[in-house]
């Protein structure tokens, strides 16, 4: 068994460390939820954290691993009543990212019941990490289905399996803990709250941290046993306290002044349902124990916001986490003193988050406030625009004056924001897929209407039983069956083809030329986009981003799943220039083939936000640029890509140079009131006025409906 690093050699992170220890005191907190830029230590400190907990008595051979003093009388490989006992270290188990639903809560032994009559059920994941720690990384890229059963399981302490003919359910209480990086896609709000406490890490800027995390990184993996052998004195030090927390727990008392502190907070920051006052609850319980106290004191009820809040208090996707401290003192000060609880007190050198080299927030050298900005960069291109004669011929006449950014060329305009969001209709790529599960495009998936069957390439996992029968049927004299019965073998088994969604790579192509620069033209371009990306983010897609302007197209952001990326690029698109669109589009080309390389299951769906009008010097050979433009668009047309064009084009005169576009694309074109989800619905409500304005005011009658 390799060694862990250990638990008090990690440097920094304190917000992690508290959140982690919490949890290992009372489970019912939720588990921890852990976002951070990669390299952080996060899955270090996770893994860590199983050493410390104590030893795990189990009933010897049950696989659900039952306690001997108070067995589970449902157990699957129950009774208990006079099973010996043993002990064992507790576990930590990790669940894949592309582990299936059988793998997680377990399923029934097809082939052994069909060959031998016999109902064998195998447990999965949640049953072996009962008792112990549930370790899932980059949780944000696991499958909606099975982030939904792990949540459910942990929230309810048992794990129900309903299929094939099996029920079984059996316990599943474990420490939950997932980490994320945000760059690569958020949790759906609702998954959110569903983990009890939240925490986010970023690298330390201070140089004399960061060399101290070097020097014991390093040191570590020269001589794991030997650096783990010099802080064995910590480690049991601070294991003995998890154990004395337990103890104490159970007479922590929360009195009603913490609990109205709980419930203000709360309500002053409209979190939505009761789930965040539990936990805040539990998290101030274990806050208490964790400092030998007995009574709960604002300090904790303070330090459980920080830790449960953050995260539940995104009203859409593309929100950042985070809690305003001071609106948070303000209010815990409202209520202060209600019964001599409050900060009066001094929680002393063990109160919240203290001793046992756990302080509180720290400010940078911890893991920063959850409200901190991602220091990931704004990714925009700030490259400044030489001036350029013809970009004058592209920009509108009723463009308003606009300011600089910066120090940028002639031509470039400051970035507006986006107008409001709206719902867009569905845009889907035609066919049938088989990419990662989503919303959008219908795909073969493991989870959908059952459309047919075929022969299991591997392990069986849906059993298509009328298909398996009929296969068997015919050979059962061959077999030696003469009477009742059926005798199935192998060969004969049939796996279930089903048909449901798949996500897409979205690909958005960008105008931000000098013909795109209106102020409010690009407002609302920005906030069809915007509509477009929030779209994206709940039909689980990739998507990217590709501007072009002046005299060439660049990768504002790469293909992601995080489309809140996107969002923050976009709202800090500069315009103006001239109009390269194909630039762009060979862009997008180049985007598409390297990721129908990384990723060929997943088929791309090419948006194009353009007016249509392309300009710049013409080629060697003569072509001007719309003729270019049309042959970048042909190119994409020859591989198959999926298309759709948002027409930005506005004013009386109208070019439909979009829609030649979309022709070349062999797409669809449509414009931005058309892109609006109710915009059929709208334009029949704008007929149906009209005429009954229309007969009102010529006096006649009006059918009654």
């Amino acid at each position: 068994m390799s060694t862990p690093f250990p638990f008090t050699a990690v440097v920094g992170m304190d917000d992690l460390r508290l959140a982690l220890l919490l949890n290992a005191v009372s489970p019912a907190v939720g588990g921890v939820l852990v976002r951070g830029e990669k390299g952080t230590a996060k899955s270090t400190a996770v893994r860590a954290l199983s050493a410390l907990l104590p030893e795990v008595p189990v009933v010897a051979g049950c696989r659900f691993s039952c306690d001997p003093a108070a067995p589970d009388p449902r157990c699957p490989d129950g009774p208990h009543e006079t099973a010996p006992g043993a002990s064992r270290p507790a576990r930590m188990v990790e669940l894949p990212v592309g582990a299936s639903e059988d793998r997680l809560v377990g399923a029934l032994d097809i082939e052994r019941a069909l060959s031998e009559g016999v109902k064998a059920f195998e447990p999965g994941l949640l049953a072996d990490a009962h008792r112990g720690v549930l370790y899932v990384d980059e949780v944000n890229l696991l499958h909606d289905h099975l982030v939904d059963l792990l949540l459910d399981a942990a929230a309810m302490g048992a794990s129900y399996v309903e299929r094939e003919g099996v029920s079984v359910r059996h316990a599943a209480r474990f420490l939950l803990v997932g980490t994320m990086n945000p760059e690569e896609g958020e949790l759906r709000p609702q998954l959110l709250d569903r983990f009890g406490l939240t925490v986010e890490v970023a690298a330390s800027r201070e140089p004399e941290q960061r060399v101290e995390v070097v020097r014991r990184r390093l040191a570590f993996d020269d001589d794991p046993a030997g650096f783990a052998a010099r802080w064995a004195e910590e480690e049991t030090a601070l294991r003995d306290r998890i154990v004395a927390a337990r103890a104490l727990l159970s007479e922590v008392r929360l009195g009603d002044a913490a609990l109205l502190r709980i419930a203000a907070t709360c309500a002053a920051f409209e979190v939505d349902g009761m789930r965040a006052d539990i936990v805040m609850a539990r998290t101030a319980t274990a806050l208490a124990a964790w400092a030998g106290r007995t009574d709960v004191l604002a300090e904790d009820v303070r330090q459980a916001a920080l830790l449960a809040l953050p995260h539940r208090r995104r009203r859409n996707p593309f929100d950042a986490p985070g809690l305003d401290e001071d609106k948070l003192d303000d209010t815990l000060d409202e209520f202060e003193g209600e019964d001599g609880d409050g900060g009066d007190d001094d929680p002393g050198p063990d109160g919240p988050g203290g001793g046992g080299g756990i302080p509180p927030r720290s400010g940078p050298e911890g893991s920063g406030a959850p409200g901190t900005p991602h220091e990931s960069g704004s990714g925009q291109d700030d490259t400044p625009v030489e001036h350029d004669p013809e970009a004058r011929d592209d920009t509108p006449a009723e463009a308003e004056p606009q300011g600089r950014t910066g120090p940028a060329g002639a031509g470039e305009q400051s970035a507006v924001r986006a107008a409001e969001p709206f719902r867009t209709k569905t845009l889907s790529v035609p066919g049938l897929g088989e990419g990662a599960a989503g919303r959008r495009s219908r795909a073969r998936t493991e989870h959908g209407r059952t459309t047919g069957s075929r022969q299991p390439r591997g392990a069986l996992t849906k059993l298509h039983l009328a298909a398996t029968v009929q296969a068997a049927a015919p050979h059962q004299r061959a077999r030696g069956r003469s009477g009742p019965g059926l005798v199935v073998r192998r060969d004969d088994l049939r796996q279930a083809t089903r048909e449901g969604r798949e996500g897409n790579l979205v690909l958005f192509v960008v105008d931000a030329s000098g013909s795109m620069a209106a102020r409010r033209r690009m407002s609302a371009v920005k906030g069809a986009v915007l509509s477009l990306l929030l779209d994206a983010y709940q039909r689980r897609d990739k998507v990217g981003l590709i501007t072009f302007r002046g005299k060439e197209a660049a990768v504002a952001l790469p293909p992601t799943s995080s489309v809140d990326a996107a969002a923050a690029r976009l709202e800090s698109l500069p315009t103006g220039g001239r109009t390269p669109l194909a630039a762009g589009l060979l862009k997008a080309h180049d985007v598409l083939r390297v990721e129908r390389m990384r990723d060929p299951a997943r088929r791309p769906l090419l948006l194009v936000v353009t007016d249509g009008r392309a300009t710049g010097a013409r080629t060697a050979d003569g072509a001007d640029p719309v003729a270019l433009a049309a042959r970048a668009a042909r190119l994409h047309a020859s591989e198959g890509t999926a298309s759709v064009v948002v027409d930005c084009e506005s004013g009386p005169v109208r070019l439909g140079l979009a829609a030649s576009l979309a022709a070349d694309l062999e797409g669809t074109a449509i414009t931005l009131d058309e892109l609006r989800a109710d915009s059929i619905a709208g334009l029949v409500r704008d007929v149906q006025r009209d005429v009954r304005q229309a007969q009102a005011h010529n006096g006649r009658p009006r059918r009654a409906a």
